[in-house]
């Protein structure tokens, strides 16, 4: 399972994108910024997007957290 490694509006805010600003310029969906709260997954291109806002590398942004479930049937 994919999981956020931090908490990517903290870190979009930090770099001057609030979600005021990031719904105002159309930056991201509303329904990407809903799942990304849910910590649901998102697009690649919405991991670029946000890779670039933030200056970051998709390493820096999500990890592998393999379940109990994918741990037996991958390894």
């Amino acid at each position: 399972m994919i999981k956020y490694k931090i908490d990517i509006f903290a870190e979009l805010s930090k770099h001057g994108f609030n979600q005021t600003r990031i719904q105002r310029e159309n930056l991201l969906p509303r329904q990407t910024m809903t799942n990304i709260k849910a910590g649901k997954s998102i697009t690649l291109e919405t991991l670029n997007k946000i890779c670039i806002m933030c200056k970051k590398q998709p390493g820096d942004i999500i990890e592998v957290v393999p379940t109990d479930e994918e741990k037996i049937k991958y390894y």
